[in-house]
């Protein structure tokens, strides 16, 4: 069939436009997908640099595929409206302290039960073993789904007392917390009397005598300068606050499956990265601490930590129901 020449250029025309009109289409779908990643803390800390080493890895692994950008020190969301905002599709990666989510999931509580785990290593044994892994996955339902366990690290008990080894040396006392159902009847079981409080009012409360002690990581206590304001910190271990990086389950469901892996990938190989600097963060602020001579360090022999252990049974039990007595199980079997 002969085709008439003005009607060959209009079909070429009409080609080109369409190709045209494609071209953007295509552009489009081949742009990288931009994951936004969103913490409270600063840069130079474990979280912060377990993030940008999260960049780093994914963008490697993805190359072209994904544009990482991180926010750290509350510049995109800060602690109260960051979980909201992941679950908007605001942002697609954050990473909150595990006292955050017992309104997912109670089960999270595990965590707090004080004198559960023996040293971060238990802690680091329960996490990769199956009650862990369940846990990251607990809160589908709610549209989070947790990828890994970011550390900040153990707990250590500090007073304005000269002795810091049993439980009855707490008897009295005034103890901050955080906002926490469990830490509250730890302190309570104690005889001691606990007090919610924001962290940035913690250092002048424990100067004037407001509360007579609290519990943080070797790190929080140094950098808070805590250590200069309290007579004793006994080696106490007995809780962990660490972090869950946590993405929205819907839009991680809806990633390609290369891609998927790709980040499941940088994110593991991040973990493991951060969890070292975390763990060597502890280390040289407990060193710091000591040569500073300002607070001394007590530490706990095994009959202490088991009378504190027994005293601390009554808490495990009230919550027992809301955790579920096999998690506690597993995390007791991880401590050697």
């Amino acid at each position: 069939m002969t085709i008439h020449p003005t009607r060959r250029r209009v079909l070429t025309t009409g080609a080109a436009v369409a190709g045209a009109a494609a071209l953007p289409f295509m552009a489009r779908a081949q742009s990288p997908i931009v994951v936004k990643l969103s913490h409270v803390v600063a840069e130079q800390t474990p979280k912060g640099q377990a993030s940008m080493k999260f960049k780093e890895l994914a963008e490697k692994k993805l190359p072209g595929k994904v544009n990482v950008q991180v926010f750290p020190s509350s510049q995109l969301f800060g602690d109260a409206k960051e979980l909201e905002a992941l679950l908007l599709g605001d942002v697609q990666f954050i990473a909150p302290s595990l006292s955050k989510f017992d309104r997912y999931t109670k089960k999270i509580q595990v965590y707090d039960l004080p004198f559960l785990f023996d040293d971060i290593d238990a802690v680091d044994r329960f996490q990769a073993g199956p009650k862990g892994q369940e846990l990251l996955k607990s809160m589908v339902s709610r549209g989070l789904l947790g990828l890994g366990y970011w550390h900040n690290g153990m707990k250590q008990l500090s007073t304005n007392k000269d002795k810091l080894t049993r439980p009855e040396d707490v008897k009295g006392l005034k103890f901050r917390i955080q906002a926490s159902d469990v830490l509250e009847a730890q302190f309570r079981a104690l005889g001691a009397n606990p007090q919610k409080m924001a962290f940035s009012e913690v250092y002048q409360a424990l100067q004037t005598g407001v509360v007579d002690g609290q519990e943080n990581t070797w790190s929080n206590i140094y950098s808070q300068k805590f250590h200069e304001v309290q007579k004793t910190i006994a080696e106490t271990n007995h809780g962990v606050i660490d972090y869950m990086v946590v993405t929205n389950a819907k839009w991680w469901d809806g990633l390609a499956p290369d891609v998927r892996k790709g980040l499941s990938e940088a994110m593991a190989e991040a973990t493991t990265y951060g969890n070292k600097i975390a763990d060597d963060f502890n280390a040289a602020d407990r060193k710091k601490i000591a040569d500073a001579g300002k607070a001394k360090i007590q530490k706990l022999s095994k009959e202490d930590v088991a009378a504190w252990r027994k005293s601390m049974e009554p808490v495990w039990k009230k919550f027992e129901g809301d955790i579920g007595r096999d998690l506690i199980d597993a995390a007791l079997k991880s401590n050697k």
